[in-house]
């Protein structure tokens, strides 16, 4: 009997990611983003103007919890976010790339509750990235 090696392809890899998120999870986040005022109006000049946030959503994503130090956040969780709707989301933004898309963000939305980006990690399989972990903190 002889076995034959099997290539994965990348586009297959990130499909199989993508709907695996969707199985075990198929979760929504969203981004906010900080919109661009004009310097010219002189309530945003003095701070009288509210700055507005663009919220941009991610699907699918995974949440998992992770331990809290005692005299750390309240709340600490992994995000595990397709990386379609990632490099989607670094295309409509105009982001140089995932990673400074994550660092403009303010923050990240989940069941309500505002969370703080603490590190982002892309995960690859044979030189494909499929997946971003994102830790976020509330």
């Amino acid at each position: 009997m002889t076995m034959s090696n099997t290539v994965i392809s990348g586009a297959a890899l990130v499909r199989a990611a993508d709907a695996m998120l969707r199985a075990i999870g198929g979760d929504t986040i969203t981004l906010a983003f900080a919109l661009v005022t004009l310097a010219n109006d002189p309530s945003a000049q003095l701070g009288l103007a509210d700055p507005e946030v663009q919220e941009v959503p991610l699907f699918p994503v995974v949440v998992r919890n992770l331990p809290s130090p005692n005299t750390g956040p309240r709340r600490r969780l992994e995000f595990l976010i397709s990386s379609t709707a990632v490099d989607a989301t670094v295309v409509s933004q105009n982001a140089a790339s995932a990673e400074s898309l994550f660092d403009s963000a303010l923050g990240l939305s989940y069941d309500g509750d505002l969370f703080h980006i603490e590190s982002v990690i892309s995960e690859y399989f044979a030189g494909t990235k499929y997946m971003y972990k994102v830790t976020a903190v509330e």
